[in-house]
């Protein structure tokens, strides 16, 4: 303590070491795993669990989650938000927490997300603040939850202004990807996820970008009536897939959890026009289907710089089509619209829009100054719009 005539200061000390770390499982019908967890103690001593899902996902997983567990002695209660988006904003999260609190939910509790990445970030935020921070679980149903949804701990909810910038980082407790959800998605849902996978290739594992090339049609027929030996080589690939995924991101974040050094904003690739497409179209774009148009812009707009060859943004775009996912801004897309958007964007600092870009296809670019992200002139994103 330090004290003059003029004023006092009192320094509070409260450095700490804290293990965020946490486990993912990746199969096929996960619900007894789940069980087995709670049973042996994953969450401690909390007995009371609130499941957050959505309408469409509800009577699909989150019902028999919530059965099983209410077999084997845990108090649960479902909570349901409509699925889409456009419900991952702060007036669904003041719902939620209203009515958890009104069911009598308090700090002696746990949120368990089922669904895709709109129900594990809403779920995952209102967590992170209900009771000034309860556990929680994802149960990642969803390709896209899978690849984008289950490594990194970002949990946020979008606004009129900006998507995603309200927010916090909050780890699970641990994450549960069931490859076989996928085979109850509906086909455009599954392309949808496909455009983040693309992505993690496109930035990290030339291997594995080739290896989406070869395997993509194993993978989206999924859903299809097929022989045991068929949907053995399915989960073989989707289980691969899955593990790629959050290896790749796993890599990022691990060397830059909060988004302190830079790193992290490469896994906005391809977001910076693909969130304003998504925004700019009311939603009827899915998150997949807008983040694959992001995709092949800053792959053009890196030819133009020569960070990608021609041979390479034609591939890009090739894989992108056999994913069945869009490439072009819609023609009723108003572009003015979209370029005042693009300031939105979680990237931009002091004004000017940033962007990542892959250094080919499997790397990403780092420039002079050691950030992974550079100013673009609204010149630039004019030349490729």
């Amino acid at each position: 303590m330090c004290y003059d005539e003029a004023m006092s200061n009192f320094h509070v000390s409260l450095k700490k070491v804290v293990d965020d770390s946490y486990d993912i499982a990746i199969g096929a019908d996960l619900f007894e795993t789940l069980k087995a967890d709670l049973c042996h103690g994953l969450m401690g001593k909390i007995r009371r669990f609130a499941i957050i899902t959505d309408d469409l996902v509800k009577p699909l997983y989150a019902d028999g989650i919530a059965s099983l567990l209410s077999e084997a002695g845990f108090e649960t209660e479902i909570f349901t938000i409509p699925h889409g988006e456009k419900n991952k904003t702060r007036e669904k999260k003041a719902w939620l927490e209203d009515a958890m609190l009104s069911k009598g939910f308090r700090r002696d509790c746990a949120v368990i997300a089922v669904g895709g990445g709109v129900v594990t970030d809403l779920a995952g935020f209102t967590a992170g603040t209900f009771g000034r921070g309860v556990p929680f679980l994802n149960y990642a149903t969803t390709l896209l939850a899978a690849a984008d949804a289950s490594v990194g701990g970002k949990t946020a909810v979008d606004t009129p202004l900006a998507t995603n910038l309200i927010g916090l980082f909050y780890q699970p407790k641990k994450v549960y990807i069931d490859v076989k959800a996928w085979e109850t998605l509906p086909e455009r849902e599954l392309r949808s996820g496909l455009a983040e996978t693309i992505k993690h290739a496109c930035m990290a594992d030339a291997a594995f970008f080739a290896y989406l090339e070869e395997h993509l049609d194993t993978l989206l027929s999924v859903s299809r009536p097929g022989s045991a030996q068929e949907k053995e080589v399915q989960r073989a690939v989707c289980m691969h897939i899955a593990e790629k995924n959050c290896q790749i991101k796993y890599q990022v974040v691990e060397q830059d959890e909060k988004e302190t050094s830079g790193l992290r904003e490469t896994l906005n690739l391809g977001h910076t026009v693909g969130r304003a497409v998504e925004t700019v179209s009311d939603y009827r774009l899915l998150h997949g289907e807008a983040v694959a148009i992001g995709l092949l812009f800053q792959a053009r707009l890196g030819e133009k710089s020569g960070y990608l060859s021609a041979d390479e943004v034609s591939r890009i775009k090739a894989l992108l089509e056999k994913a069945g996912l869009p490439t072009e801004i819609p023609d009723d897309i108003d572009r003015e619209t979209l370029v005042k958007k693009l300031y939105t964007d979680k990237k931009v600092r002091n004004g000017a829009i940033r962007f990542v870009f892959q250094k080919g296809i499997g790397q990403m670019m780092c420039f002079e100054d050691g950030s992974y992200a550079r100013a673009v002139s609204e010149t630039e994103v004019r030349s490729v719009l």
